[in-house]
């Protein structure tokens, strides 16, 4: 089925009307939790990091 280049823009139109976009306040809040749950998740791997760090240091010999 051969769609003209107007019948798809005419279709698109149509669907772009039918999505429901997030308020202002839906898209601050989630924001928000997503900086959170990445400042968490990367003082988790900062903290894994420095402890494995210091253990192959320790096995190794290379510490202290």
């Amino acid at each position: 089925m051969k769609v003209t280049p107007i019948q798809f823009f005419r279709q698109v139109r149509q669907e772009v009307k039918k999505i429901t976009w997030p308020s202002r306040k839906e898209v601050s809040q989630v924001t928000m939790i997503v900086l959170v749950i990445v400042t968490l998740a990367a003082a988790f791997f900062f903290a894994v990091d420095v402890v494995l760090a210091g253990l192959v240091k320790f096995i190794l010999g290379l510490g202290a």
